[in-house]
C-alpha cells in the first residue's frame, strides 16, 4: 500500500549517519515538521542536521490527503469544548501563518497547489449538530464561514460548513524542494539511520545512538510523529488513529475538499495527475493495532466510493497514522518542564500540513530565544493540560485494558509448532500472521511473500502483545501505536528496535 504521492519518482536517497559528528541542533524525523525546523534554524545560521530512519516524508507526511485548510472537520468545536475563545483564536492564528508559509513556499518553488473551499458536512440528519456548532466555533475563531446546503456531490448530506479559499497540495512535491534546499545550504540529512537511544556527554551535548553510530548535539528536536524516547510520557498523552485512503480514476471528481462532521469519516478532494484528475476518498479509522480486520477498514472506503461514484477504479491505496491528542491542542516544546534543550512536536490530530509548519516555527523561535507568537497554544507543559485528564484517564485505561487482554490472548494461544518439513502445512496462510506460544513466550508468527518468520509478539516500548494487521502485513501494538514489518523491523511509533526474533529461532 504506497500513497498516490509516493508512488512518483524521487531523488536519491541520502547517505546513512557517518558516526563523530557534533551540530547545535540534530532534528530526528525527516517530515515537514523536521525539514521546516531544520530550514528556520539554517536561516538563522545554527548548525543543524535531519537524521530520518527511513526516506523523508516517508511516513505521515507522505500519506497525508494534502489539506492545508483551515476549516478542520470538527477540531475548532472540539478544542472550543475544551478551551478558551482566545486559546481558539491562537490556534487558528497557527494554522493561518502556517498555511501562508506553506502557500509562499510552494510559490517560490514553483509546487503546484489548487485553491478550493472545505467542506465539513453531516452524512446524516444526526450529524447536523456537530456541523451547527463547528459553524459557531469557526466563527468565533474569526473565520469567515458559511452554512451551505447546495452540495455539489452524489452521497447524501444534510448541510455544511463552507470555508471558502482553501489550499490543497502533494505533501512530498514540498519535501523534495526542501531537501533541495537544506542540500544548497550545506545541511546535512541522513536518511536510513534509526535512532535508539541518547545520553548525555559531561554534562553538555546529547548524544544520540543509532545503528550507524553516534552523533552528538546541543539540542535534540524530536519531530518523529509521537515523540521517541520516552521522556515526559507523551505516548500517555496521544491516542495513535490508523486510516485509509485511495485515489480513484472517475469521470467527474467535485471540486471542494469534504471531511464529514459524522462517522464513518469520509474526506474526499480531487488530485490532479497526469491522467486527468483522480478523486481522493480517505477514512474508515480505527485505533491502532485495535481491530481484527483492518482489510475490512480498508475495503470500506473503496466500497462507500464506488456506491456513490459507480465507475471508480481504485488506482493508488494506502493508509496513515495520526495522533489526537487528550487535550485537543498539538504540541511543539520541551520534553520536559524547563528542559530546552530536548523538545518535541507531535499531536496534530490529521491536521498536520499548517501545523507542523507551525510548530517548527515555534521550535525554533525556543532555540534562537524568539518566541513565536502563538507559543502558549504549542505549550507542552501548561496548566490547561489538567483539563484532558478525563481523556487521558479514559485513553489509558483503554490501555490498560489492551495490555490485559493481549496477554490473555497470547497465553492462551496455541503452543508454536517448528514449520519444517512434515510440518510446513502449519504455518500462516500467505498475507496472514497469528499469535502463538513458547511456554509462556508469546510469539508472532506471519507469512509474507512465501516467508514465515517468527518474532517475539511483546512489544520493545512498553511490553503490550502486537497483532496482526491484515492490511498493511504488520505487526500493530494497540498500546501506543507502534508498528513492525513482517521482520520484525520497526515502522513506525515510539518503539526504537525491532521485535525480537522468537526465543530459540
Amino acid at each position: 500500500m504506497t500513497s498516490i504521492w509516493l508512488n512518483t519518482h524521487r531523488p536519491p536517497a541520502h547517505p546513512p549517519l557517518t558516526p563523530g559528528r557534533r551540530f547545535d541542533v540534530v532534528v530526528v524525523g525527516g517530515g515537514l515538521t523536521g525539514l521546516v525546523t531544520a530550514l528556520l534554524l539554517a536561516e538563522q545560521g545554527v548548525a543543524a542536521a535531519v537524521v530520518e530512519a527511513r526516506r523523508l516524508g516517508s511516513v505521515t507526511t507522505g500519506n497525508t490527503t494534502g489539506k492545508v485548510s483551515l476549516l478542520q472537520g470538527t477540531r475548532a468545536s472540539a478544542i472550543a469544548h475544551r478551551h478558551s475563545e482566545r486559546v481558539l483564536r491562537e490556534y487558528t492564528d497557527a494554522n493561518r501563518a502556517g498555511q501562508h508559509w506553506l502557500v509562499a513556499y510552494c510559490a517560490e518553488h514553483e509546487i503546484p497547489v489548487q485553491r478550493e473551499a472545505a467542506y465539513t458536512y453531516a452524512q446524516t440528519e444526526s450529524g447536523l449538530s456537530a456541523v451547527r456548532a463547528e459553524l459557531a466555533a469557526t466563527r468565533k475563531a474569526g473565520l469567515e464561514t458559511e452554512f451551505v446546503t447546495d452540495l455539489d456531490v452524489p452521497f447524501p448530506q444534510y448541510g455544511a460548513v463552507r470555508l471558502e479559499n482553501q489550499v490543497q497540495l502533494d505533501a512530498i512535491d514540498v519535501i523534495d524542494a526542501l531537501a533541495a534546499d537544506l542540500d544548497a545550504r550545506g545541511v546535512p540529512i541522513f536518511e536510513g539511520t534509526r535512532v535508539q537511544s541518547m545520553h548525555s556527554r559531561d554534562g553538555d551535548d546529547h548524544v544520540l545512538r543509532t545503528e550507524h553510530g553516534e552523533v552528538a548535539a546541543r539540542t535534540v528536536v524530536l519531530a518523529t510523529g509521537t515523540p521517541i524516547l520516552d521522556r515526559g510520557g507523551f505516548f500517555a498523552r496521544l491516542n495513535p488513529q490508523r486510516s485509509y485512503a485511495a485515489a480513484f480514476a472517475v469521470q467527474r471528481p467535485p471540486r471542494g475538499m469534504y471531511l464529514s462532521a459524522d462517522s464513518p469519516v469520509r474526506s474526499l478532494r480531487y488530485c490532479p495527475s497526469e491522467h486527468g484528475d483522480l478523486l481522493l476518498v480517505g477514512g474508515s479509522g480505527h485505533g491502532v493495532g485495535r481491530t481484527n480486520d483492518a482489510h475490512a477498514h480498508a475495503d470500506d472506503v473503496v466500497a462507500w466510493t464506488q456506491r456513490w461514484f459507480p465507475d471508480a477504479e481504485p488506482v493508488y491505496r494506502w493508509s496513515a497514522q495520526d495522533y489526537r491528542p487528550s487535550g485537543e491542542l498539538p504540541y511543539a516544546g520541551p520534553i520536559l518542564p524547563g528542559h530546552d534543550r530536548i523538545l518535541v512536536a507531535t499531536g496534530y490530530a490529521k491536521w498536520g500540513l499548517a501545523n507542523a509548519v507551525a510548530a517548527a516555527h515555534t521550535l525554533v523561535g525556543r532555540i534562537v530565544g524568539k518566541p513565536s507568537p502563538w507559543q502558549s497554544v504549542f505549550d507542552t507543559w501548561n496548566p490547561r493540560e489538567l483539563a484532558a485528564l478525563p481523556t487521558a484517564v479514559r485513553d489509558n485505561g483503554e490501555v490498560a485494558l489492551r495490555f490485559s487482554k493481549g496477554w490473555l490472548s497470547a497465553l492462551a494461544a496455541p503452543i508454536a509448532r517448528r514449520v519444517t518439513g512434515a510440518q510446513a502445512d502449519t504455518a500462516p496462510a500467505e498475507g496472514s500472521g497469528r499469535l502463538e506460544r513458547r511456554g509462556l513466550r508469546p510469539c508472532a508468527v506471519s507469512t509474507v511473500d512465501g516467508q514465515t518468520r517468527r518474532l517475539s509478539a511483546v512489544c520493545p516500548h512498553l511490553g503490550g502483545i502486537v497483532a496482526w494487521n491484515d492490511a498493511e502485513s504488520s505487526w500493530d501494538c494497540p498500546l501506543h501505536g507502534s508498528r513492525f514489518a513482517p521482520d520484525g523491523t520497526v515502522l513506525e511509533g515510539p518503539a526504537t528496535t525491532a521485535l525480537a526474533p522468537a526465543a530459540g529461532d
